[in-house]
């Protein structure tokens, strides 16, 4: 709503000049308005509309003699400016740009620009003035991402270095932000590192556009409202920023703003401005719908038709005034931006007032004579001349020897760069979360790369997991029932059943390694894998000796009695697995796992994965679950042959050695895979060990309770014995 103000300047200056008789004595100067929307297409539809006369666009024909376009005074906003540039430039028609963001070139093309503004590093020398003086010395500049915004930070980082005054933080921000953007940047101001007690972040210098202010003020009341933040900040705006306010704001305290301190670029507004403003009414505003959402949006009241309903409460009578708006609505002191256009009004006018001057005395002194200037029509005018065609996107330029400078040829760019403009000098790398298009000329997101359960690989893996996993609970529950046969006490009942849990549990872990990582399966995948393994291990350990020292006990004399028993047994479980438990809580002591992105290892993909941390914590856990299982192979490879009526020892070394060729096996495919084949591989690791681990030590039984129940009775066994 504040933005008003710029269209009143504007009408107020054409006004001035009309009534003026020393400036344009025989024209009238009118104008017409149009509203880009913030928007590329919009720009051009509105400039085209502006160029051409009548309401179908039929280029380089006059269709209507009512509007002659001599200039136009572009957007307050760089973008849209250049957009304009684009079309008015085939017209040779010029553009006076009144925004801290116009530039006089872009991409090496020379446009039709006139700058109305100051140059702003007259700004600077006020800014450091200002810091001086209230002795801020610790400050932070936050600055559009932009041509002039980088080269405000540029000049400024350099002015503040040289007087002594730090810089806490230099940001840029979208040049389109939005209410996320603002959120980010807002967050940096209470970073630790920048925000200590001895070292307060109170003043922030902005270099933006009025859109962007507008949406920092939305974001501040907002955020006061809900939460009743206290900022605390001291804002320094330059001369070319509105303080103006979104509608919903309007009935809002400003509270939040500690302080916001914006220079200027004149000293006196034109006469007569205030009492035009004063005297400024909405006449025609039910026919002029712009105008019409002004009134009602800065008044809070609605136009009716006094013909069909009478005036109610809230209605628009016309007699408001623009002096009984708060300043943050409308502001009756002419801004930095209505200054220019009022100058840009008048630099347009005198400059018509001299051309129709000089044509006027050339027309009298050439009279009768004829000019030696035609101009050229489009099929005349010359082709041009080049050396050699133009690089295209997604090549570069390559200097020939011996050859001026001007004369090259294109190579295409390397594998992993791109170009995305004409006669690039060098290619470029794509940032880390995109990669270069087939054609290289430009940048394409990557997709993020993890293994999921929804894939035919994730899927696979997980229904064989469970499939183990149930297979496993239904041989505890037979076990469990048939607890006191002999085949289940043999060789101790509740080594065997730990054994069991652990494999229950191993078959689970392997489902922590699928889906997107977090911080938690991170945390559990390998320290959680590496524990129950080792339980597991442990307890076919446990088994295997219990074997060995039970056959040892029963010869005459053997010292070995004192060690049967289920001590043994539970010690050498609990010891396996309290060593790998401690290397474990060491390595999430010291370099715990955590999810990282991978940008480099494939082209086109983000490997979303889980950092080891500590790859020789990793290995070392790996290496001590190898020595037990070398330990357990060796021991049951000699005790297998050894009489017994339930002697696990022979089939404990098939297991083992399933186990232990499986484990050889995954290092050199772990490390040869990338990205979600290395989890499957690791799954397929657990899956298929913990699977030999179970077929071989309890099908035998698990056979033989179900299929042969006379096998697993106490009196027939001694019978055989006997």
């Amino acid at each position: 709503m504040k933005l008003y103000q710029h269209i009143l300047a504007l009408v107020f200056a054409v006004k001035e000049i009309n009534e003026n008789p020393s400036i344009l004595p025989n024209l009238t100067l009118g104008f017409h308005i149009y509203d880009n929307h913030h928007g590329e297409r919009f720009t051009y539809q509105t400039t085209l509309e502006l160029l051409f006369k009548s309401r179908h666009f039929v280029p380089n024909y006059k269709c209507d003699l009512q509007k002659n376009l001599i200039a136009v005074i572009g957007s307050i906003q760089r973008e849209s400016s250049l957009y304009m540039a684009n079309l008015l430039d085939l017209f040779k028609i010029p553009q006076l740009t009144y925004g801290s963001f116009a530039s006089d070139d872009s991409d090496g093309k020379e446009f039709y620009f006139y700058r109305m503004v100051p140059n702003e590093a007259h700004h600077y020398p006020g800014i450091l003035q200002l810091l001086l003086h209230f002795g801020w010395t610790w400050v932070g500049l936050w600055a559009m991402d932009d041509d002039s915004g980088e080269n405000f930070l540029q000049t400024l980082e350099l002015l503040l270095s040289r007087k002594g005054i730090c810089l806490a933080f230099s940001k840029k921000m979208a040049t389109k932000a939005d209410m996320n953007d603002i959120a980010d940047s807002l967050a940096l101001f209470t970073k630790r590192d920048i925000y200590l007690p001895d070292r307060k972040i109170s003043t922030i210098i902005l270099y933006a556009d009025t859109r962007t202010v507008t949406i920092l003020n939305t974001y501040l009341s907002v955020q006061t409202f809900l939460y009743n933040c206290t900022w605390g900040k001291v804002w320094i705006l330059t001369a070319q920023i509105d303080f103006a306010v979104a509608a919903l704001q309007r009935t809002l305290d400003f509270h939040f703003f500690h302080g916001a301190i914006s220079f200027t670029i004149h000293s006196h507004e034109p006469p007569g401005f205030r009492t035009f403003l004063q005297d400024h009414k909405p006449s025609g505003a039910e026919e002029n719908h712009f105008l019409k959402f002004f009134w009602e949006q800065a008044f809070v009241c609605t136009f009716v038709n006094r013909e069909e309903s009478p005036e109610i409460d809230g209605s628009c009578t016309g007699e408001e005034k623009l002096e009984s708006l708060h300043r943050e609505v409308f502001d009756m002191e002419m801004s930095g931006h209505s200054y220019s256009i009022y100058n840009a009004v008048y630099a347009v006018a005198h400059a018509l007032h001299r051309a129709h001057t000089s044509r006027s005395n050339l027309r009298t002194r050439k009279s009768g004579e004829r000019s030696d200037f035609q101009e050229l029509q489009p099929w005349q005018i010359p082709p041009l001349s080049e050396c050699n065609a133009h690089c295209q996107a997604g090549s570069q330029k390559k200097k020939i020897e011996s050859k001026k400078f001007c004369c090259y040829d294109c190579s295409q760019c390397p594998k992993g760069k791109m170009s995305s403009q004409k006669d690039m000098d060098n290619c470029v790398k794509c940032p880390e979360d995109e990669y270069p298009s087939n054609n290289q000329d430009r940048c394409l997101p990557k997709m993020l790369h993890f293994l999921s359960y929804e894939e035919p690989l994730g899927f696979a893996l997980s229904y064989i997991a469970m499939s183990f996993f149930l297979f496993t609970a239904l041989v505890l529950a037979i076990f469990l029932k048939h607890k006191d046969t002999p085949i289940v006490k043999a060789n101790n009942r509740e080594i065997t059943y730990a054994l069991l849990v652990s494999l229950l549990l191993c078959f689970l872990c392997s489902m922590l390694f699928l889906g997107q990582p977090s911080k938690v399966t991170c945390l559990l995948q390998q320290s959680a894998f590496g524990i129950i393994f080792t339980v597991a291990v442990s307890c076919v350990l446990a088994k295997t000796i219990t074997v060995i020292v039970a056959f040892m006990a029963t010869k005459p004399g053997s010292s070995m009695r004192k060690w049967v028993g289920k001590r043994m047994a539970n010690a050498i479980v609990l010891s396996g697995s309290f060593i790998q438990a401690g290397i474990c809580l060491v390595w999430l002591g010291t370099s715990p796992p955590f999810p990282n992105y991978d940008t480099h290892s494939m082209d086109e993909e983000i490997i979303f994965e889980c950092n080891e941390g500590s790859v020789l914590m990793f290995y070392i856990v790996l290496g001590y679950m190898g020595l037990l299982s070398l330990i357990s192979l060796t021991v049951a490879f000699f005790a297998r042959k050894l009489p017994d009526s339930f002697n696990e020892a022979k089939f404990i070394t098939f297991s083992m050695l399933i186990f232990c060729s499986v484990w050889v096996s995954f290092f050199p495919t772990y490390l040869s895979t990338k990205g979600k084949y290395m989890v499957a591989v690791e799954i397929f690791s657990i899956v298929t060990s913990s699977a030999g681990l179970l077929v071989c030590i309890f099908f035998p039984k698990f056979y033989i309770i179900l299929m042969k129940p006379e096998l697993n009775d106490r009196e027939l066994l001694i019978r055989r014995k006997k």
